[in-house]
Parts: C-alpha cells; structure tokens; sequence
C-alpha cells in the first residue's frame, strides 16, 4: 500500500514538474522582435492518409512566431492527431513590452489573453499577430521537437493548413485566415519541418 502511494505522490511532483517546465518562460531580447508575417498560397497537393484519417493540404503555411503558450492534450480525435497546440505571437505580439501586460492561456484547444486597461494593442492587432496552431507531426523527429519547445522561443515551421476527413463523417477543419475569431479560427497545420532559435 505504501509503495502505491509513493507511486501517485511521484506521479504527481512529475504533474506539476512538467506543467512548470511548460509554462517557464524563456527571456526574448528586444531584437528579436518578429517582423515577418505568416506565409501561405493555394497548392495542388493531393490529399493523403495519416493513420486512419485521410489528409487535405488546402495551403501552404510558413510562419516564424514566438511561443506565447503550450498546452498538451490527451484525448480525443484531435488529441491523437495533434497532441499539441501551440499559442504564436507575431509582429507586435512578439513583443516583450506588449506581451508583459497580457495574460496568454490555453484551454479546451483554445487559445484567450486577458489584459487590463487600457489594452496594450488594439484588439484587431492581437487578433491578426497571434493564433493558436494545432500542430500534426509529420513524423515522430518533429514531434519530439515540438515537445522541448518552451513559452518565449521563437520557432518556425513549415507545412500545410489542412482539413481531415475520417469514414465515419468526423472532419477538422483548419482555418485560411489570421483575423478571424470564435469557433474554427485555429490552424490545423500539418508539420513538414520545425526548427527552434
């Protein structure tokens, strides 16, 4: 019985060591502010199977960002898909004296800020310089990449926005824009390359 409990207590320290190391944030000096805006065109590239799910690149998709938030997440369809998610900041929202004086989250696969006011950026701003990304691994080497990952390093990644399909009639859709909100506004991206700064 003893041994059992040492067992939860260990998994527990393991818990929160983990949650700790995912939200520590990494220093940003002001010159790497991120100048540069998400890239994506339409492409022909045929769609293609990934385990059971059947993959539709609707655009390419490069982007350059700093990690704002990381969130992992266990079950679900997107959960094996994409097992996690991603808060990016571009532009202004790359920036540590903007970002000081807003509160980034992650919960039920979404992404939220809070601020006080005044706010720190016009609304419209954070909307169109942030996302949250549900990021597919291509492979089990990109996976483990975005595993080390920390809040405040930069990254960039290459791939496509897709939509999924399965036989059953389940689907996921990525979004094509970076100035919406609400329900579908996420990324899906399918991860072809991922590199850290």
């Amino acid at each position: 019985m003893k041994i059992f409990k040492y067992l939860i207590v260990a998994a527990l320290v393991y818990y929160v060591f983990q949650r700790y190391m995912n939200s520590k944030g990494v220093p940003l000096e002001q010159e790497g502010l991120i100048t540069g805006e998400p890239r994506q065109e339409v492409t022909d590239e045929a769609a293609f199977k990934h385990k059971e799910y059947k993959i539709f690149p609707r655009r390419t998709f490069y982007l350059e960002a700093r990690v704002l938030s990381k969130r992992r997440y266990r079950t679900g369809r997107e959960a094996q898909l994409a097992p996690l998610d991603l808060a990016l900041g571009w532009g202004p929202m790359s920036d540590d004296t903007i970002l000081k004086d807003i509160k980034i989250t992650q919960s039920n696969q979404w992404y939220s800020y809070r601020y006080k006011l005044p706010p720190p950026l016009a609304e419209k701003e954070i909307i169109s310089h942030s996302g949250n990304m549900h990021l597919i691994p291509a492979n089990k080497v990109i996976l483990n990449q975005i595993k080390k990952v920390r809040p405040g390093q930069v990254v960039e990644l290459e791939g496509y926005l897709v939509s999924i399909r399965t036989g059953d009639g389940w689907g996921w859709n990525s979004s094509l824009s970076r100035t919406d909100t609400g329900s579908g506004s996420c990324e899906v991206v399918w991860v072809e390359n991922f590199y850290t700064h």
